[in-house]
């Protein structure tokens, strides 16, 4: 609960209504198959990012989805395909927020995208380990870290070890699918 809510709950504002957003957490729940990852969004270092993934989260967007690629000692990415490796159609790219001064260490969130750094929709990924290679630099446009595992590295590194194997054109996809049964604002 916000400050805003705890001081209307204790009678010390009036009640004019709150905006909703106010109420609601920047932290995020994903139920997986394999047990639940909880993780911390930083809004205020990629605001563009955050506000893309609480949107989808909101609309239920990743429910039944999968963690499709599974590359371990590197990371973990889903939140565009289903079990049968259908890609699920987000909303239009956001703009790279790599700039942010964030570093892809173990357990950060990030945004996946293409070789265009513009190109991020609604897939995100983990990294299982430092990957430095993935920051920002002058040569290097970098992927946006939005946000930090802070509950479930252990479910993180189970994933990380499961079988995987090929699926059409993609590689590192697990052969029994990791789905996201739900991903809700804690």
């Amino acid at each position: 609960m916000n400050a805003t809510a705890a001081l209307l709950l204790a009678g010390f504002v009036s009640a004019a209504p709150v905006p909703k957003e106010l109420l609601k957490s920047d932290t995020l729940v994903i139920v997986t198959s394999l047990g639940n990852i909880e993780l911390e969004l930083f809004p205020e270092k990629a605001p563009k990012s955050a506000a893309n993934i609480l949107k989808y989260v909101d609309d239920k967007f990743y429910d039944g989805l999968t963690f499709h690629r599974v590359i371990p000692n590197f990371m973990i990415q889903g939140g565009g395909h289903d079990a049968k490796m259908v890609v699920k159609k987000g909303r239009d790219p956001i703009v790279n927020e790599s700039t942010n001064g964030l570093s892809n260490v173990r357990g950060t969130v990030v945004m996946a995208r293409t070789n265009d750094p513009d190109s991020a929709t609604s897939q995100f990924f983990i990294n299982l380990k430092d990957n430095a290679q993935l920051d920002f630099t002058e040569k290097n446009p970098g992927y946006c870290v939005f946000g930090k595992v802070t509950k479930g590295m252990d479910v993180v590194d189970r994933i990380a070890g499961v079988a995987t194997g090929t699926v059409g054109v993609l590689n590192n996809v697990p052969t029994d699918p990791v789905l996201f049964k739900s991903v809700r604002r804690k």
